[in-house]
């Protein structure tokens, strides 16, 4: 017999226990737009999509179709073999929608990390200089590039060390704790003082809103103080909106809504909705500074991923996705609010688009994170049928992925979910 119990005991014999799940009871056995149904039979909302991958909800049926058209044709030929027109067709969409007006050029890859390791070897290429800057509490991938670029050792660098040379973190700046946009300049400021000159510097990476870090965005002051600290140096600024891209904060590119164009720009996740995909999108003359044959991947550009891209890419536009993200946000961060007005625990709320989270502290305190209020929160969601992610470098955010695509009595639903499993939170602790 197949159930969640005997498929675990499988999944533990067969798996190794680094692969971490967030809700390792519930497997999915099929799914339609913001729902999931495990072999159990239980039903959940799904506010994870895939860790915002499916921005157009599951088994979107246009994207299906486009999928299943491509494969019927070829699902493989490896574009730097015989190349495609879905590939072309692709990067001439994202060039056009990317930020700025320079002119751009894309090239495709199958992960988020892979997307990232590229770009700096893009970035390494056409200044011929090694050194890359990140920030505290980023995410940037399990690759050992892109865990030396991640700002959290734990999970995810603890044990896996030494890591590429020449790269640099600097504190991110988040006022809700202390840290301000001055406090991060002068920080950078100061590692051209005391670690490594500027000339050495390639560029400098960060995520305009931090996924794993706790959903914290950047502010346009800061983006613009970034943008001229790297022209004053001659520094590439490669903007990560794997997690941030595709209409999920209110615009197609979160970068949209600071004014800056960047040199570099990774995504991936939702992308395709669902079939690996990623890239790295940028100005024409940065792209071409690597060799002919110094980038690629026999799997990078999937046809199948390709043609599902330029679908979603049809989706967003035609169905309004980026006004209905803002629309989610704020439904989401209206009802938070309310919440928060008998809930001293939720001490922050955060939304740019749908893009949103509420983190949890004691007694309204930002110098007490309550991880374990977190977690037990996930918990009652889950047992009321709503899937949560937690995040954060100090394990107290909840952040909010449904699909855009989310039905608005599902959207509600979710809601209740949360606010009776907030109200079972406080309960419990108050009993502990």
């Amino acid at each position: 017999m197949t159930n969640n119990e005997t498929l675990k005991r499988r999944r533990d014999a067969a798996v190794p226990r680094g692969l971490g799940t967030s809700h390792p009871g519930v497997f999915a056995e099929r799914a339609k737009n913001a729902e999931i149904w495990d072999v159990d039979g239980r039903r959940f909302i799904d506010f994870a999509s895939g860790i915002a991958v499916t921005n157009l909800g599951h088994a979107h049926p246009e994207v299906v179709a486009a999928a299943i058209q491509q494969a019927q044709q070829f699902s493989h030929v490896c574009f730097q073999v015989t190349p495609y027109e879905a590939y072309v067709a692709l990067a001439e969409r994202l060039n056009d929608l990317a930020p700025g007006m320079s002119q751009k050029k894309t090239i495709f890859f199958s992960t988020g990390a892979e997307a990232v390791e590229n770009a700096v070897k893009i970035a390494r290429a056409a200044t011929g200089r090694p050194g890359v800057i990140a920030f505290s509490g980023g995410f940037h991938g399990r690759t050992m590039m892109g865990m030396a670029l991640t700002g959290k050792v734990v999970p995810y660098k603890i044990g896996f060390g030494p890591f590429p040379a020449d790269i640099y973190h600097v504190p991110f700046p988040t006022p809700y704790l202390g840290v301000s946009e001055d406090d991060s300049l002068a920080a950078i400021e100061m590692l051209f003082r005391a670690d490594v000159d500027p000339s050495r510097v390639g560029a400098i990476l960060l995520e305009p809103v931090q996924g794993e870090g706790g959903f914290y965005p950047v502010s346009a002051s800061f983006m613009r103080a970034l943008r001229s600290m790297c022209d004053s140096h001659g520094i590439l600024l490669i903007i990560d909106e794997v997690q941030t891209g595709f209409a999920r904060s209110g615009r197609m590119f979160a970068t949209e809504h600071f004014g800056v164009e960047p040199d570099l720009m990774t995504v991936a996740k939702s992308i395709a909705n669902g079939f690996p995909l990623s890239a790295v999108v940028g100005k024409a003359e940065i792209m071409d500074a690597p060799h002919p044959g110094g980038l690629g991947g026999t799997f990078g550009g999937s046809p199948v991923a390709c043609a599902a891209a330029l679908s979603v890419l049809d989706i967003i536009e035609r169905e309004s996705l980026c006004a209905r993200a803002s629309w989610i946000g704020e439904r989401i961060a209206d009802r938070m609010a309310v919440l928060a007005l008998h809930d001293n625990g939720i001490g922050d709320i955060r939304a740019l688009g749908a893009i949103s989270a509420i983190e949890l502290v004691m007694d309204g305190d930002p110098g007490r994170p309550d991880p374990a209020r977190t977690s037990a929160l996930v918990a009652a969601a889950r047992e009321r049928g709503l899937l949560l992610l937690q995040c954060g470098v100090r394990g107290n955010v909840i952040r909010f992925l449904p699909p855009l695509t989310i039905e608005e009595a599902l959207l509600d639903e979710a809601l209740e979910i949360i606010a009776e499993s907030l109200a079972e939170t406080v309960a419990v602790k108050t009993l502990a």
